[in-house]
C-alpha cells in the first residue's frame, strides 16, 4: 500500500504545477480540523464549509478537484448538494464522509456519482489513502480527457490541412483504386469523391502519360527511392471544367507506399502492402510561364516572328542538312525602304502597326518549310531550305515585291512601302551562318544604292566594295584629326560689275592612298556615320578664316558660300555652331552664305524653318543649290527664308550657241525676280552660255568658263588679277557689260597654272 501511495504522489507531483484543491463540507468544526490534519502530508490546498448552501456558493465561484461531503448538514442534505453538482456539471470528484451507517445511504451516494463513501469516525484513518486514490483517478480522467481533446484537435487540424491543401492529396489501395481524395480534386479538376472513390487512377491521367505514371501510382517504395517530382498531366472532368489549355493541368507528383507495420517483419517485403499515398502539386501556371518565357526568348514580341536567335539555330540545322543531302539553302535579307519617314510622320504606334501588317504579308510569300524572322527595326530575314537551284529564291523575292506593292491602311491612311532584298545562297556564297547573313546584307545594300525596291543576289565583287567602304569609313574617322581635308574655292563673277563677288568653298579630301577625293565619294558616307557634323564645323571655320584674310587684303565686297548638309538642320545646335565662326573672324554676317540642296524644302518641319529663320535674323544668307532639279512647291520659297537661288548646271548645259535661253531658265529668273531673290547660275562652261544668260537677265555666274575650283593661293592670285586687270563697268561709259571680263578671262590661264 505504501508503495502505491508513493507512486501516486510521484505522479501527482510530476503532473501538477499547482497543489490540488480539496473542499471539506461538514457542520462539525472538530471533524473538519481532523480531516484537514489527516491531509496535511498530501500537499493539498484545503478549504472548509459548514453547511450545504455555503458549499454550493463556493462551488459556483471556485474550482475544486475533490469535495469531502457530509450527508447530514444543518440546512440541506449532502445528497442534495450532490444532485446540484451533477445537474450543474461541476467538474469535481466527491467522497461522502458521513456517520450514517445505513447501507442505502451509501448506495444512494455512489449512484449519484460519488467515488467513495467513508463512515466516520471508524474509517477516517483510511481517508488519506482514499483521497489520494480519488485525486489520482481524477487526474487520470483529466489526462484522458485532455488526450482525447488533443487527438480530436489533431485530427481536425490534419483533416483541415488535407482538405484545404492547394495540392491534390489521395490514397490508393493495392489495386491502384482511389480510397481517399481531398476537396482539391473537385475545385481543381471537377471530380467529387463519388466520381473517383473506387475508380482506377488512370481515369484522371492523360492517355500519353499513363505509361510513365504507372509506377508512381502503384509505388511500393517509401524510402529515398520513392517517386518524387514526376511531371504528369491530369485531365479535368468532362473536358471542360478547368480553364487551362486543352483542359489539362500539369502536376508534380510525389508518392510513397503504405504498409501495415503491425503485421510483423523488419523488411518491406515481409509487411502487408496496403496501397499508395500521393501528393500532386499543380504546376500548370509555372509551366505556362516557362513556355511563355521560352517563346519570348525566341520570338519577336511585336510581330510574333522568330527572332535572330531562333533563325540562326534553324539556319545552322538547314546548313547541316543541305551539306548531307547536297541541297542548297537560300538566305534573304529584307529591309523596308523609307520606313523612317512613316515613323517620323505618323508616330511609332503607326510604325509598329505597319510592321505587323508587313510581317503578315511576308508570311504569305513563304513556303511551308521556310522561316521568316525579324532582325530588328524594319529588317527581316528569311530562310529558304531545300532549294534545287539558286534561282528558286527569285520566285519568293518577286512574290514579296508584288505583295508589298498594294498599299497598307494604317492610321486611316493608305501607306505605300517597298523593300530592298539581298539574297545569298549556300554553298556558293558561304557555308556558315554568319557568312551567309553578311553576304545577304551586302547584297541588300547594293539594292538600296541602285534605287531600292528590288532584289539582288550576292556576288564576290560586292564584298570587295563593302570592304573598301568600311576601310574608307575608318579613314574618314581619322581625316579631321590628321588634317587631311582641304578647301578649294570656285569664284562667282558679276558680269555687270566685271569682278569676283563671291567664292564657293568646296571640300576635298587628300587621302593618303587614294589621292584627292571629291565630296561625292565621302559626304554621303559621312552623313551615314554621323561624321558630317565635325566636317561641317571644320569647313565653316576654314572658309570664314580665309574670307577674313581676303577682306584684310582689300576684298571687302567678297562673300563666302559654304555647303551644309540638310542633315545638319535636324540637329538642335546648328545655329549655335554657325554663328561663332562669323563673330570669331569679325565678319559681317551677310557675307557668309549657307548653301543647302533643294530637297531640304521637302522637310518643311517647323524646326527646320525656325533654324533657317534664325540664321537669316542674324544676317547670314541662305542659298538653294541645284534649284529646279527636285520636285518642290513654289510655296516653299514663300515659307522658307531663302535669299539666293542657284540655277542648276543641267539647265545651263542645254543652252546652245545662237539659240534663245531655255524656258525653264527664264521661269527660274522670273521666280527670283518675283520673290526678290538673289540669282546665280552655276556650271557655265562657254562664252556662248555666259552671253545667253546675260541676255535673259542673269548677272552672276560661276563655272569652268570662269574658273575651276582653285586652291587657296591660286584663288588669291585670281582675285588680285581680276581686280587689277578688269576695268570696272562704271569707268567705261557706254561699254558692253561683261565683255571686258570675258576677254580678260580668256587670257588668264597662265596665271592659274
Amino acid at each position: 500500500m505504501n508503495r502505491l501511495v508513493i507512486s501516486h504522489a510521484d505522479v501527482l507531483s510530476n503532473q501538477h504545477c499547482r497543489p490540488q484543491r480539496v473542499l471539506i463540507v461538514d457542520d462539525e468544526p472538530l471533524l473538519r480540523a481532523s480531516l484537514k490534519h489527516l491531509l496535511d502530508g498530501c500537499e493539498l490546498e484545503v478549504f472548509e464549509c459548514e453547511n450545504g448552501c455555503d458549499a454550493i456558493t463556493t462551488l459556483e465561484t471556485q474550482n475544486f478537484d475533490l469535495v469531502l461531503l457530509d450527508i447530514g448538514l444543518p440546512d440541506i442534505s449532502g445528497l442534495e448538494v450532490m444532485d446540484w453538482v451533477v445537474e450543474n456539471k461541476i467538474h469535481t470528484s466527491v467522497i461522502f464522509v458521513s456517520a450514517d451507517d445505513n447501507i442505502d445511504s451509501a448506495i444512494t451516494a455512489l449512484r449519484k456519482g460519488a467515488v467513495e463513501f467513508v463512515r466516520k469516525p471508524n474509517e477516517l484513518p483510511e481517508i488519506q489513502y482514499k483521497v489520494r486514490n480519488a485525486l489520482y483517478r481524477r487526474h487520470l480522467e483529466r489526462c484522458n480527457a485532455l488526450m482525447t481533446a488533443r487527438l480530436e484537435q489533431s485530427e481536425q487540424l490534419h483533416r483541415f490541412l488535407v482538405e484545404n491543401s492547394p495540392d491534390l492529396i489521395y490514397t490508393l489501395d493495392d489495386n491502384a483504386r482511389f480510397t481517399f481524395i481531398n476537396d482539391r480534386f473537385e475545385t481543381l479538376l471537377g471530380y467529387t469523391r463519388e466520381d473517383l472513390i473506387g475508380s482506377q487512377y488512370s481515369a484522371i491521367v492523360h492517355e500519353d502519360d499513363v505509361e510513365k505514371a504507372v509506377y508512381a501510382f502503384a509505388e511500393r517504395r517509401r524510402d529515398g527511392r520513392a517517386t518524387a517530382n514526376l511531371e504528369v498531366r491530369l485531365k479535368c472532368k468532362n473536358n471542360g471544367y478547368c480553364h487551362f489549355e486543352n483542359n489539362l493541368i500539369v502536376s508534380m507528383l510525389s508518392a510513397t507506399a503504405i504498409y501495415d507495420d503491425t503485421a510483423g517483419g523488419d523488411l518491406l517485403s515481409q509487411k502487408l502492402y496496403l496501397g499508395t499515398y500521393g501528393v500532386a502539386h499543380n504546376i500548370t501556371e509555372r509551366k505556362i510561364a516557362e513556355e511563355t518565357i521560352a517563346y519570348q526568348a525566341l520570338h519577336d514580341q511585336l510581330t510574333s516572328l522568330p527572332n535572330q536567335r531562333l533563325f540562326k539555330d534553324r539556319l545552322e540545322m538547314s546548313i547541316i542538312h543541305a551539306k548531307r543531302c547536297g541541297r542548297m539553302v537560300g538566305v534573304m535579307f529584307i529591309d523596308l525602304d523609307r520606313f523612317k519617314v512613316v515613323n517620323d510622320t505618323y508616330g511609332h504606334a503607326a510604325g509598329d502597326e505597319l510592321l505587323k501588317n508587313v510581317a503578315f504579308r511576308l508570311r504569305l510569300c513563304m513556303r511551308a518549310g521556310d522561316t521568316l524572322a525579324r532582325k530588328g527595326g524594319d529588317e527581316f530575314t528569311a530562310l529558304l531550305p531545300d532549294m534545287m537551284k539558286p534561282e528558286d529564291a527569285t520566285i519568293i523575292a518577286e512574290k514579296i515585291l508584288n505583295e508589298l506593292s498594294s498599299p497598307f491602311n494604317v492610321a486611316d491612311q493608305d501607306l505605300h512601302i517597298t523593300a530592298s532584298i539581298g539574297i545569298a545562297v549556300l554553298p556558293r556564297d558561304g557555308e556558315s551562318v554568319d557568312t551567309l547573313l553578311k553576304n545577304a546584307d551586302i547584297a541588300m545594300y547594293k539594292v538600296k544604292a541602285s534605287g531600292k525596291n528590288g532584289y539582288k543576289y550576292f556576288i564576290p565583287d560586292m564584298n570587295a566594295a563593302n570592304r573598301e567602304r568600311i576601310s574608307l569609313e575608318n579613314d574618314l574617322r581619322q581625316a579631321v584629326r590628321r588634317d587631311e581635308f582641304e578647301l578649294y574655292y570656285q569664284p562667282q563673277f558679276s558680269m555687270s560689275c566685271n569682278e569676283i563677288v563671291g567664292m564657293e568653298a568646296l571640300i576635298r579630301w587628300n587621302h593618303p592612298i587614294h589621292g584627292l577625293l571629291n565630296p561625292h565619294t565621302f559626304i554621303e558616307l559621312a552623313e551615314e556615320t554621323g561624321l558630317i557634323g565635325s566636317i561641317t564645323d571644320w569647313a565653316l571655320g576654314k572658309a570664314c578664316k580665309q574670307l577674313s584674310i581676303w577682306r584684310d587684303r582689300g576684298f571687302n565686297n567678297l562673300r563666302m558660300s559654304v555647303n551644309v548638309s540638310p542633315q545638319e538642320f535636324e540637329r538642335d545646335d546648328i545655329v549655335e555652331r554657325i554663328l561663332p565662326h562669323v563673330t570669331n573672324n569679325h565678319l559681317p554676317a551677310d557675307f557668309l552664305e549657307i548653301e543647302i540642296t533643294e530637297n531640304i524644302l521637302l522637310r518643311d518641319t517647323p524646326s527646320v524653318i525656325s533654324k533657317m529663320r534664325s540664321l537669316r535674323e542674324h544676317g547670314i544668307r541662305i542659298a538653294i543649290d541645284d534649284f529646279g532639279t527636285c520636285y518642290s512647291s513654289l510655296n516653299y520659297l514663300r515659307m522658307f527664308p531663302v535669299s539666293t537661288i542657284k540655277i542648276d548646271q543641267s539647265f545651263v548645259r542645254d543652252l546652245l550657241h545662237e539659240q534663245s535661253a531655255s524656258p525653264i531658265i527664264q521661269a527660274i529668273i522670273g521666280i527670283a525676280r518675283g520673290y526678290g531673290l538673289h540669282l546665280l547660275a552655276e556650271g557655265v562652261e562657254s562664252k556662248e552660255q555666259a552671253n545667253a544668260l546675260m541676255d535673259v537677265g542673269c548677272d552672276e555666274m560661276q563655272g569652268f568658263f570662269f574658273s575651276k575650283p582653285l586652291q587657296t593661293e591660286a584663288a588669291g592670285r585670281l582675285l588680285h588679277y581680276t581686280a587689277t586687270s578688269t576695268p570696272h563697268i562704271s569707268s567705261q561709259p557706254g561699254g558692253s557689260s561683261g565683255a571686258d571680263l570675258i576677254h580678260i578671262l580668256e587670257s588668264r590661264d597662265a596665271l592659274l597654272d
